[in-house]
């Protein structure tokens, strides 16, 4: 019973992240009069404060171990740089009507993620991953020739968020309590950053209205709480479920940038989106057969016909 609720709980909780990722260009949109570095900012000193309330409430001390490995802190710089850049050109594409560019890097990232796992890490390449990293190679291609200039938006959120993940694997990194950290650093540069707008009277903060100050606020709650849920549900169920439910944020954003605010959809978008997305089938079509073989083996090993 324990193992079924932890099941459910696990993939309500990722879902829950992916949906909220998702619908997030909606929520920026409404601050899409506020500089996208202001934004960003705002987003890291109210994320901080959110993390630090919660860390507080709940009585979680784990992040001062962090602090004291002099290796996982110094790793955390990199990690919050990474992380920021992320954010920031996201905000960018949302304010600047290039939803379509951002969902195209959300879908490429987990082949990226397959790449660099390859080339850093020195993980296996089998004919699946070959071929689901060849299309989106192709995808990518075909997208900058055509496109008359590098997409440099969707190559950024893939590249950024997929070095992000691929330090917090290779220096063991939490991912609540090292984000923290990764936001108290940024913290810094964003206090100080506000502080010297509102000194110049160019921020917006308590300078434009009450729905500005708070959707900035708000901003801190609605980071954090999807890496909160997408934490609470990757330790709970296996990594192939996790992939797949990978693909509902970036495909809300493509819908939302489609449907909603009426972005166009060129040949050129289409053709490109094709190849990536039959990548992305064959990057799914090797999650499902290591988890049938994963289970194969599991089910042997219960089973005494292999120690």
């Amino acid at each position: 019973m324990g193992h079924d609720k932890n099941f459910i709980v696990g993939h309500i909780s990722a879902l829950g992240a992916y949906l909220i990722w998702g619908v997030l260009p909606i929520y920026w949109k409404q601050l899409d009069h506020v500089p996208a570095q202001e934004i960003l900012a705002h987003r890291i000193f109210w994320g901080f404060i959110f993390l630090l309330l919660f860390n507080i409430f709940s009585n979680r001390k784990a992040y001062f171990q962090l602090l004291k490995d002099k290796k996982k802190r110094n790793s955390m710089f990199l990690t919050a740089g990474l992380i920021a850049i992320n954010w920031m050109v996201f905000i960018y594409a949302v304010t600047s009507e290039q939803i379509l560019a951002a969902s195209l890097g959300y879908f490429i990232n987990p082949l990226v993620s397959v790449f660099l796992g390859i080339i850093f890490l020195k993980e296996k390449l089998n004919p699946l991953k070959s071929v689901a990293i060849i299309f989106a190679l192709i995808g990518v291609t075909y997208l900058g020739l055509n496109y008359g200039k590098l997409p440099w938006i969707s190559l950024t959120l893939a590249l950024s968020f997929g070095l992000y993940g691929m330090f917090k694997k290779i220096f063991n990194l939490d991912s609540i309590n090292s984000i923290m950290i990764e936001t108290m650093t940024l913290s810094v540069i964003g206090i100080t950053f506000l502080i010297t707008l509102g000194i110049n009277g160019k921020g917006h903060f308590l300078a434009h209205s009450t729905n500005t100050d708070i959707y900035l606020i708000i901003s801190g709650i609605v980071t954090m709480l999807p890496l909160f849920l997408f934490s609470e549900g990757a330790r709970r169920i296996p990594l192939s479920s996790v992939g797949f439910l990978q693909y509902f944020a970036p495909t809300l954003m493509f819908l939302i940038g489609v449907l909603k605010y009426k972005e166009p959809l060129t040949t050129t978008y289409i053709i490109s989106f094709l190849f990536i997305w039959t990548g992305l089938a064959f990057y799914s079509a090797n999650l499902v057969r290591n988890q049938f073989k994963r289970r194969a083996y599991n089910r042997k090993r219960a089973s005494g016909k292999i120690n």
